[in-house]
């Protein structure tokens, strides 16, 4: 491919995928072809999400902006209209950049009943994909192609199954999942890939670059695992959890979840391991059905000349600190995600490297569009990767999940040098006309506490790191929302890029 024509961007993306869960950084877990992509691109170590759940994680990564910024900040927000987006999203961008875009698989633009009722004023659309296809009809686009109409029969089989996993698959009986009776080539994931590879064989306009976006529900739970990706694995050698040093755990930004405590004290041991060995199976079938679309790209040449993306939307605690699943925190195992950068657009001397720098998945729209040759907007809190621009630490925020009935005190974190910052409002949102000394604090050295069990918020010798956190944390809260959106004359918000 000529260096001067725009690079095909191959984004891949799993769904509460640990930063951990990868080969190349935990060799019991078996990814090999994302192991692959890191050994030739770019591995970011300290990569971090912004809001630790899906739907605002997956706005804040396909505009480049905060939560805060765009004013999207927890599960149950969503932008019904594209006219009300505050700026085009990633393959909107890149579609207006000459590129012919496909989108296989989970964006999370939009949500089914009970959020929006029916006649809710919802334009459902496809947002920048020419060719768009989604696993389950609750995500349906116009113009997109669902399993629910193409098998609807293993559709049904797989709904019957997540049934049984309750809501969002998050209960209990989710984690604990079983072996799913549905083969890989039919679950959601194998028939997006299917759908991905179909397009390259009867779809593909190869005088446009390409943008490809491969997205999967798994390794979410619940953990039904296609037969054959458990016996990858041998259960004597997955270790148990690490149990922290307190009974109850002490009070926090979010307080920990009661639907699981009872469930998993009363599991064995070796249950607990079964349940991270599922966990580590998906994210093998995930790796595997990348494996297949890279290997079709590599053999029509589209990978010449690449930018290939590699990201989870959040992380998955899988049992941290006690009894912590699911994500809904700002601790380690929900707000650290993988990121990998590769293909040959990542400059040489980049190839096989693990990047220290703290990264966010902000950063994903301004490295894409830097990769492009596009100007990267000043305005977006995001840095281009490939570059040696360096931030001083990186950001997260939480403002409850949405599901409450009234919405819950901010939380933020600051991750900067080997220490973490949670700084949160507890309680209710309406109850925020309070003095500045009742915001309380969290303060971990992940460097001596890698599993964030004791708290040196209150802990003298801290002081001047805590003041020091805290003022690198607050100004990034003041610089991001000086930054964006800005006000225009009259009323309303100058939306800049639009």
């Amino acid at each position: 491919m000529p260096a001067s024509r725009p690079p095909n961007i191959i984004f891949l993306q799993t769904d509460q995928h640990r930063w951990d869960a990868l080969g190349c950084v935990n060799p019991l877990v078996r990814t090999p072809h994302l192991d692959a992509l890191a050994a030739r691109g770019v591995r970011f170590s300290q990569a971090v999400c912004q809001v630790p759940m899906c739907v605002p994680s997956r706005y804040s990564m396909m505009l480049g902006l905060y939560g805060s910024q765009s004013g999207l900040r927890h599960n149950t927000q969503i932008v019904p209209q594209d006219d009300l987006l505050p700026l085009p999203v990633l393959p909107q961008r890149l579609r207006d950049l000459g590129y012919q875009t496909a989108g296989f698989g989970k964006t999370h633009w939009y949500e089914g009943e009970p959020f929006f009722p029916p006649g809710a004023p919802i334009e459902r659309s496809t947002r920048g994909f020419e060719v768009r296809a989604v696993s389950r009809g609750i995500e349906a686009e116009p113009g997109a192609a669902t399993m629910d109409g193409s098998l609807p029969g293993d559709a049904a089989r797989l709904k019957e199954e997540k049934r049984a996993y309750g809501g969002g698959g998050e209960d209990p009986a989710g984690y604990v999942g079983r072996t799913s009776a549905v083969p890989g080539p039919l679950q959601f994931e194998g028939w997006l890939t299917q759908r991905a590879l179909d397009f390259l064989e009867t779809g593909r306009d190869r005088s446009r670059p390409l943008f490809l976006y491969l997205s999967f529900n798994f390794p979410h739970p619940g953990f039904g695992v296609p037969p054959g990706y458990e016996d990858l694995y041998d259960l004597g050698r997955i270790p148990d959890r690490p149990a922290p040093p307190w009974q109850e755990e002490p009070a926090g930004h979010v307080p920990p979840p009661a639907r699981w405590r009872g469930h998993w004290e009363g599991m064995s041991a070796e249950e607990r391991r079964r349940t991270t060995l599922r966990y580590w199976a998906l994210c093998t079938f995930c790796d595997d059905l990348f494996g297949q679309l890279l290997a079709r790209l590599a053999e029509t040449g589209e990978l010449d000349g690449s930018l290939v993306v590699f990201a989870s939307d959040h992380g998955e605690m899988l049992g941290d600190r006690g009894h912590r699943f699911s994500k809904y925190c700002l601790y380690e195992g929900s707000v650290r995600v993988p990121l990998i950068l590769s293909g040959s657009r990542v400059p040489e001397i980049l190839r096989g490297t693990v990047d220290d720098r703290p990264a966010e998945l902000v950063d994903i729209v301004p490295t894409v569009i830097g990769a492009t040759g596009g100007e990267i907007p000043h305005f977006l809190p995001g840095l281009d990767l490939l570059g040696g621009a360096r931030r001083a630490g990186s950001f997260a925020e939480m403002h409850g999940m949405g599901y409450e009935a009234e919405q819950e005190g901010p939380a933020w974190m600051w991750r900067a040098g080997g220490w973490k910052l949670i700084l949160y409002a507890p309680g209710r949102l309406s109850a925020l006309a309070r003095a500045p000394a009742e915001l309380r604090g969290e303060l971990y050295d992940l460097e001596r506490d890698p599993g964030e069990w004791v708290n040196l918020w209150d802990d003298s010798a801290c002081r001047s790191v805590r003041g020091e956190m805290k003022a690198a944390l607050l100004s990034r809260i003041a610089f991001a929302s000086a930054a964006y959106p800005r006000h225009i004359e009259g009323h309303g918000w100058v939306m800049p890029g639009r």
